[in-house]
């Protein structure tokens, strides 16, 4: 079977074209070498696929004839992805929203407001003290 089509048919892209990008791009390694989409996979094949910033490690178990349902995709293939790589994730997504949270960015009305209110008259309420 084609290295795209078992990507797609043990469920890792949502589309087989979407799986022949990745091959393209060169996200797609079989036994540590870059694999174009025509790359036949067989029993046993280790395979790297870089994915949402994750090097998902498998190892090939079976061919599967097409798509397969979610439940049965561990027949197939055992993920032997280690750990580190979805803390890595965790961290990365940590640190984004360390530097802008939510609400953060254009200004709300009531502060659209607030800031021309100031701006035109910015001593006001000091003089009536």
């Amino acid at each position: 079977m084609r290295i795209d089509k078992y990507l797609w048919s043990t469920r890792y892209f949502k589309t087989r074209n979407m799986g022949t990008i990745a091959c393209k791009k060169g996200q797609v390694k079989i036994n540590g070498k870059i694999a174009k989409p025509g790359r036949e996979v067989y029993h046993l094949d280790e395979i790297t696929v870089r994915k949402n910033q994750i090097n998902y490690q498998l190892v090939v178990l079976d061919i599967p004839k097409s798509r397969v349902g979610a439940k049965l995709v561990d027949i197939y293939r055992k993920d032997v992805t280690p750990k580190e790589a979805f803390e890595h994730d965790k961290l990365v997504q940590y640190s984004k929203n360390q530097y802008r949270q939510k609400g953060e960015g254009r200004p709300t009305k009531k502060d659209r407001r607030d800031i021309t209110e100031y701006v035109e008259n910015p001593f006001e309420d000091s003089e009536e003290e």
